[in-house]
């Protein structure tokens, strides 16, 4: 039996569903497959599952920590199983808002997995099962998958070894933990489980954590997570995986070992660009200077190469967070109702949920430099708030803004400390809207918050 739609979506993470529920309330006929569960790995494997987590090592550290605020409480501890199974009711309640916006935006949900047989007079034919749909247009939101690179032993090490996946479901809280990667997903889980106590040590191939954000506040970070006891190995590559035993080069060339119960490898995702047919298409795909593909080729617009076929999120492997999926969703759907629209990302907000948080947007002075761009970089440290130094007893934390020389118009702004994950799309506003520090310094902010370090910050350009 054929169906007929006007779009189809292959996909049913941040970028698919958003894009499910624009399309359905827009009236378009709409039919969204996921192969495992509504939400994909954002909700069920990543952002969702393990913001769960830090909480509630957050909320365990202020407990242990009370007496710096007057608060006493005697004999702090946690309960790993509690802790984990909090967050599978997260993401099951979540899930299930997911699930009921599709019903009532209308989108048909095919629990299954699809693949493109290919173009047909009526539109795009994609078999899920025994049925066969075709829509008139098609978004491709297969997402991606964590990067396992070709390390020797690294196979055969068997259960030791741990993606993001595996280790949201431990059943037990590791007492040696080896990070392979000091990116944004690797701090989080080294802060969540040195939180609990548990002994973390980070090997990371580049001279800096957190890969290409701000290089002195990744420092900064770094430092802080010292403090607590997390051991840092920079400019090592790691050689070989023996057993429950990372081998690797230190920044010297000689080699090194660390064990630990478990090891985590966080290096990064790989767009799925397999498995479902996409080749029948002819789409063009994205390719590193090395020649490989890495992604789907779009356009500002989200269009492939192949007219009627879009691609959102992790899938065109350029910008992969879930935020900028949910977004690039948004454009291609309004580009199939004909409505102008375009994707840009001078000020996709990037943030790490460790304790403090990080969190940044826009162009770091490297990127600037890079860019050939005269700049001028104005920062305060975050007790420059009242509200921060209020809650945040012994914090250390800056903002930081990059402004163009001259016209000091805003290009970036990068922040530690608490909660600077909420108030980091006040700088995405002032970048998207072309804002100079003098119109941001009209803007008038709330007081007491930690959102006024922004303004101050625009006051202190000398």
């Amino acid at each position: 039996m054929e169906q007929l739609f006007d779009l189809a979506i292959i996909g049913g993470g941040p970028g698919g569903y958003v894009a499910a529920e624009r399309a359905g309330a827009a009236g378009l006929a709409t039919v969204l497959f996921e192969r495992k569960t509504l939400g994909g790995v954002c909700l069920n494997e990543g952002c969702i599952p393990t913001k769960t987590l830090l909480y509630s090592a957050k909320v365990y550290n202020y407990a242990k920590n009370g007496e710096h605020y007057g608060v006493h409480a005697t004999d702090a501890s946690f309960d790993f199983a509690e802790i984990m199974a909090r967050k599978n009711k997260v993401v099951k309640k979540l899930t299930a808002g997911v699930r009921a916006a599709m019903k009532a935006y209308g989108v048909t949900v095919v629990e299954a997995d699809a693949c493109i047989h290919g173009r047909v007079a009526e539109g795009i034919a994609i078999q899920a099962g025994d049925e066969v749909y075709t829509a008139k247009n098609l978004l491709i939101c297969t997402g991606s998958e964590a990067a396992v690179p070709p390390i020797p032993g690294l196979k055969e090490a068997g259960d030791v070894i741990l993606t993001n996946r595996e280790i949201l479901a431990l059943e037990e809280r590791p007492e040696e933990l080896v990070v392979i990667g000091g990116g944004v997903i690797g701090m989080e889980f080294a802060a969540f489980f040195s939180t609990l106590g548990t002994k973390v040590t980070v090997v990371e191939m580049l001279p800096k954590i957190l890969g290409p954000m701000d290089a002195e506040i990744s420092a900064m970070l770094q430092k802080q997570y010292e403090k607590k006891g997390v051991t840092f190995c920079l400019n090592c590559k790691v050689t070989a995986i023996e057993g429950n035993t990372v081998v690797y080069e230190d920044a010297e060339g000689a080699t090194q070992r660390v064990t630990g119960d478990r090891i985590l490898v966080s290096v990064g995702r790989r767009a799925n660009l397999q498995g479902f047919g996409l080749e029948k298409l002819g789409v063009e795909l994205a390719l590193n200077p090395a020649g490989r593909p890495y992604g789907i080729k779009v356009d500002e617009h989200m269009r492939t190469s192949v007219p009627g076929v879009y691609a959102a999120g992790d899938v065109t492997g350029f910008s992969m967070l879930a935020h900028t999926a949910s977004r690039e969703g948004e454009v291609a759907v309004a580009d199939i109702l004909g409505k102008p629209d375009s994707m840009h990302y001078n000020a996709i907000p990037g943030v790490v949920y460790t304790n403090p948080e990080v969190a940044g947007t826009g162009l770091t002075e490297a990127e600037a430099e890079a860019k050939g761009i005269a700049f001028e970089v104005v920062k305060l440290p975050m007790g420059y708030s009242g509200r921060f130094v209020a809650e945040n007893e012994r914090g250390e934390g800056i903002c930081k803004i990059i402004v163009s020389a001259g016209e000091h118009k805003v290009l970036g702004v990068h922040m530690l400390g608490n909660p600077c994950s909420e108030i980091i799309s006040a700088a995405c506003i002032a970048i998207e809207q072309g804002m100079t520090l003098d119109q941001l310094k009209e803007v008038v902010f709330p007081h007491p918050t930690v959102s006024e370090i922004i303004k101050e910050t625009a006051f202190a350009l000398k």
